[in-house]
């Protein structure tokens, strides 16, 4: 019976009229007991243990009691009790939003800690949790294009595919390009009111079979809006630039290249905007931006639904009056 949590009253008032209806009832038998009933003094009880009272005269004295639950129980429908829920219609106007990340070699780079790539997964990550509405998918590209992750609503794979990409999974090179159609491949049949890519890369296009403004033109043909992010410190940066005959990485340090140029056009042209990040503070801040940016539209209406619950008191009351009659008229009848 959990609907008894939350009951209220309409008519609150009718419920004050219970206690009157006890308290005037205890006056009553008492008043009626002491009219009705003289004392006088026995030389001994004995005879009166010996011979207890019947059950039907012991009961017949707690029939009115019946009577005064039932009364009650009426004053309780009369009240109009009623059980509220609140409920609430949440409209969402959700946004689809493919990561496009690069995850070239160069991406291991010192500049970040520990590294480009890692910093780029972990700001992701907190990204996606803060995007509750929104479809999210994960495409990774280096020489070549991959989609770790299609565009869903279920965020924990989203994340799970983040978490596992690794270098070396795809054949090293920049194909910026490739990333971005592949990305815009990925919302082609997307119904949602907005289409974002957000495309992070540390280089310069050298690899693809895709130029990158050919495919900043299919992202302007389907409506994908494309922020753009330059990873990468000004200047200098620890970064990979060989592998020994072990196939260990060899660092040293190197200029960071950036075609900001072309970043700026592929978001100047989709409507994005370009960022530049050069430490995990700056990056973090940019993601931050993005999502202020990219706002996904929430109406919730609130409604209360009232429902009215008389009957079950008024059903019990009777059945208790019923059970009353009976036992007056049929099992105490013969009791004076």
């Amino acid at each position: 019976m959990n609907w008894l949590q939350h009951i209220t009253f309409a008519d609150k008032w009718v419920l004050l009229l219970i206690p009157v209806l006890w308290v005037a009832s205890a006056l009553w038998f008492w008043y009626r007991r002491k009219k009705l009933f003289a004392t006088f003094t026995l030389a001994s009880t004995a005879s009166i243990k010996n011979n207890p009272q019947p059950f039907a005269a012991r009961l017949k004295q707690w029939l009115p009691i019946f009577r005064i639950v039932a009364i009650s129980l009426l004053l309780v429908a009369l009240a109009r009790p009623q059980t509220s829920f609140n409920e609430e219609k949440i409209n969402t106007e959700g946004i689809d939003i493919v990561l496009s990340m690069d995850v070239s070699t160069s991406m291991l780079a010192q500049d970040f800690k520990p590294n480009r790539l890692e910093a780029a997964k972990a700001e992701a990550l907190k990204f996606i949790d803060a995007r509750k509405a929104d479809r999210i998918g994960l495409v990774i590209f280096a020489g070549e294009s991959f989609t770790q992750c299609p565009v869903t609503i279920d965020h924990a794979i989203v994340k799970n595919q983040l978490k596992a990409i690794k270098d070396g999974i795809l054949e090293d090179g920049t194909a910026i390009g490739m990333g971005l159609a592949t990305s815009v491949q990925r919302l082609r049949e997307s119904k949602a009111k907005s289409k974002v890519v957000i495309l992070m890369t540390d280089g310069v296009n050298n690899r693809g079979l895709i130029d990158p403004i050919t495919a900043t033109d299919i992202a302007m043909q389907f409506g994908v809006r494309v922020y753009t992010i330059g990873v990468g410190t000004n200047g200098k940066a620890y970064t990979p630039i060989a592998i020994d005959q072990s196939g260990k990485l060899i660092f040293d340090y190197a200029d960071v290249q950036i075609d900001e140029k072309l970043m700026r056009t592929i978001a100047d042209k989709t409507g994005g905007k370009y960022f530049r990040a050069n430490n995990n503070q700056k990056l973090e801040e940019i993601y931050k931006q993005i999502d202020k940016l990219e706002k996904t539209k929430i109406e919730v209406s609130a409604y209360q639904r009232k429902n009215e619950q008389f009957l079950p008191f008024a059903l019990l009351a009777t059945l208790i009056l019923a059970v009353e009659f009976l036992l007056r008229f049929f099992i105490t009848k013969s009791i004076p």
